[in-house]
């Protein structure tokens, strides 16, 4: 067999396929190039095909030291089997829905080499062969000359890096005339398919000749500038500065990005707000919506008499100190207070300061008054945790206001709202604009709405800047809670997390190894000066502390949040080594560049209404079906089973981002924190990930790091308009 390192060409029917991916096209497969005895690997990307067609590789030979000779191709082509041998192994491999392997077998028999030309052209002969009938030769010729189109598709489209995944979909929204859709506007792809971009889009243009200032260009360019500003926590954008990254990312001039911009806003494809006849900004449809039908029901609640029953309100805070068997502190009987005498309110401050008491105290008065009070939160386990600090039950947003996957929509709205005369909702930094204007909305005209939070984390993923531009409003009545209580005290963790907040860098001393970490201590330094030698002390905390000294579930008890995805001490590479060095379970199933296995921690990227998981959601994977590609995932008693289209939305979460953890607490919490995380080091950062911590927190790496992130107050401002609206 030849090894030599020039490229070169093989022609041969592809006998079995050994592994795929469906995501990107990747095989490994066996090829019988023809004339020849055995057949050979071949590797590569060859997205579409199936056994039994005859492929033409060119690439280069190469030894695989586990699995020997292996042929990986660079370039293919691809055509339909002539011969009965690669016909049959055409048709018996499952790819026309009705034919199973023994009627291919039948088919192949009766028709030879002519079988496909039968299908395609004269299918009604196909009632030739026993078991087909007249409904039955439809249907294969119907799978037929679907998988023909889609098969077309792929053709055309796998030279753009279009996945068969999306090629899929791209046929399921368009059907036979997807190829002519696209080749007329491929820019409606970005818009129409999750996954496929503005620069796929431009490549297929290029390739048809669409020109840089064509109108079908500038207007998805204009769109997909404000879709990557929205993902960087914008919901507005003014007007010049919009023209100048268009015109630069585009490639254009900035007269025809501001020609562009009026012909979108013709189109209703974005819609703008003119702030004091000075700036004009620039929003998505949904995003100028949401922040319009905030504002709108801010002034309907705000306008109308409360539903509650009368209450002394000192009387009551006097009643619910009795009931705690502690005495509150000034701030405390304030706040609660406060929050019982208006519709609207926001409390807001950080770890220790009394939060929780002032909850359980207004939910206790409140139920004693007979009065019906919802508690929810944004994420799971946010909602989990303030059923536990409260006594009452607490859900998630999504499901308190009821999401309907068929209609898109949330079921509880301002027409059928909540049926509660008291909502308060924690976690309100993780309010986006869009979630809260739909929560607003189904608040009732003379309920009342209390918003918790802490002002100093993260702003929410999803775009906006909810409860910062409440507060900053001066419209809405707020409580700073700053005082931290006796009892939180004594935990290292708020001590720390408090001097962060008011830029103060000081930090426990450090130790050189895992072994030297105690049990007896909340927050501890473990020193690390670059990448490999964090990641590598990481496994060691992981294993020699969280495990051997605490006697902890090194899976479900201790949690890794970094603040960046890419390097060896980012998101990405600690799952795999946490993984590598955590589950050793064998049953496993590749997807892409990852590979799931059972008992392996798990994070949904993507908000699934159809599942009923969310953005953030973390769980277990307890089962995995290679032979059917089903992966069953345990969310805190939520089983959840994903085909292998759905995986796309699922991400190893031995570590996850800093961002993702919002919402969340883990009884330890494992924090890589290094010079090299420069771009992410901010104040607000490492406070969120530091309070993310129930009993431990380490940190694993540079105490200059630390510093950095303490002294760096300015987090990257977001551009909304909510603030504005309010204000009117």
């Amino acid at each position: 067999m030849p090894h030599s390192a020039a490229s070169e060409t093989l022609k041969g029917v592809l006998e079995s396929i050994k592994y795929s991916n469906d995501e990107d096209g990747y095989l490994i497969a066996d090829l019988r190039p023809e004339n020849a005895k055995n057949a050979v690997t071949i590797v590569g990307k060859f997205p579409g095909v199936k056994c039994g067609e005859t492929l033409k590789v060119t690439g280069d030979w190469s030894r695989h030291p586990a699995h020997g000779p292996q042929f990986k191709a660079t370039r293919f082509e691809s055509e339909l089997p002539a011969s009965v041998f690669g016909i049959r192994k055409y048709l018996g491999s499952g790819l026309v829905k009705g034919i199973s392997k023994g009627l291919a077998e039948r088919i192949v028999d009766r028709f030879g080499e002519s079988t496909l030309k039968i299908i395609s052209e004269e299918s009604a002969r196909l009632q030739e062969v026993d078991g087909i009938g007249k409904q039955r030769a439809k249907s294969i010729k119907e799978t037929w000359d679907e998988q023909s189109h889609i098969r077309d598709l792929s053709l055309f489209l796998t030279p753009y890096r279009v996945s068969p995944s999306q090629v899929l979909k791209i046929y399921n929204e368009f059907g036979f005339v997807a190829a002519d859709q696209i080749k007329e506007n491929p820019y409606q792809l970005a818009r129409k398919i999750r996954g496929i971009g503005f620069k796929t889009c431009n490549r297929i243009a290029i390739n048809m000749g669409i020109g840089n200032d064509s109108p079908r260009r500038v207007d998805a360019g204009i769109e997909f500038v404000m879709q990557e500003l929205q993902d960087e926590g914008n919901t507005a954008f003014p007007e010049n500065e919009l023209i100048e990254t268009t015109a630069e990312k585009l490639e254009i001039d900035k007269a025809v990005a501001k020609a562009g911009l009026e012909r979108v806003f013709t189109n209703r494809i974005l819609f703008k707000f003119e702030l004091e006849g000075l700036t004009t900004y620039w929003q998505l449809p949904f995003n100028h919506r949401a922040e319009e039908q905030i504002a709108q029901s801010f002034i309907r609640i705000q306008s109308h008499p409360s539903c509650l029953p009368p209450i002394k309100r000192n009387k009551a805070v006097d009643w619910a100190q009795d009931k705690a068997g502690f005495e509150f502190g000034e701030c405390q009987r304030e706040a609660i207070s406060m929050v019982l005498a208006h519709k609207l309110s926001i409390l807001t401050g950080g770890p220790g300061t009394g939060k929780t008491t002032i909850l359980r105290a207004v939910v206790s008065i409140l139920k004693a008054k007979k009065v019906r009070v919802l508690l929810a939160a944004p994420t799971g386990r946010a909602a989990q945790r303030l059923s536990e600090t409260t006594g009452a039950l607490g859900q998630t947003i999504h499901r308190l206001l009821k999401f309907n996957p068929a209609e898109g929509s949330f079921t509880v709205n301002e027409s059928k709202p909540l049926s509660a005369d008291f909502v308060i909702v924690d976690e309100a930094s993780m309010l986006d604009t869009r979630l809260a204007a739909s929560l607003f909305q189904a608040i009732r005209t003379g309920s009342h709405l209390v918003l918790v939070g802490d002002i100093d984390q993260l702003p929410s993923v999803g775009a906006g800047n909810v409860l910062k531009d409440l507060i900053s409003s001066n419209r809405i009545p707020v409580t700073r809670l700053n005082k931290v209580f006796r009892q939180a005290e004594q935990s290292s963790i708020v001590h720390y997390a408090h001097a962060i907040n008011q830029g103060q860098v000081s930090i426990p001393a450090t130790v050189e190894s895992a072994l030297d970490l105690v049990e007896n201590k909340d927050f501890q330094f473990l020193a690390a000066s670059n990448q490999s030698e964090c990641s590598d002390k990481i496994l060691k905390v992981f294993t020699h502390f969280v495990k051997d000294k605490l006697g902890l579930d090194p899976i479900n008890d201790a949690q890794t949040l970094a603040p960046m995805h890419k390097g060896e001490a980012g998101v990405g590479n600690l799952n795999t080594l946490l993984q590598a060095s955590l589950n050793s379970k064998t049953e496993s199933m590749p997807f892409g560049f990852l590979t799931f296995k059972r008992g392996d921690k798990v994070i949904q990227t993507r908000n699934n209404y159809d599942k009923g998981i969310f953005n953030g959601d973390i769980g277990i994977i307890r089962s995995i079906d290679g032979i059917n590609g089903i992966v069953t995932v345990d969310f805190d008693g939520n089983v959840v089973d994903y085909e292998k289209p759905d995986l796309i939305d699922l991400s190893l979460a031995y570590a996850v981002s800093i961002h993702k953890s919002q919402g969340s607490e883990y009884p330890v919490v494992i924090i890589p924190l290094l010079k090299a995380h420069f771009l992410m080091l901010q104040r607000n950062l490492i406070y969120t990930a530091i309070t993310r911590g129930k009993k431990k927190v380490i940190i694993v790496g540079d105490p200059a790091a630390y510093a950095m992130a303490t002294n760096n107050a300015v987090s990257k401002s977001r551009c909304t308009l909510l603030k504005e609206r309010l204000t009117l």
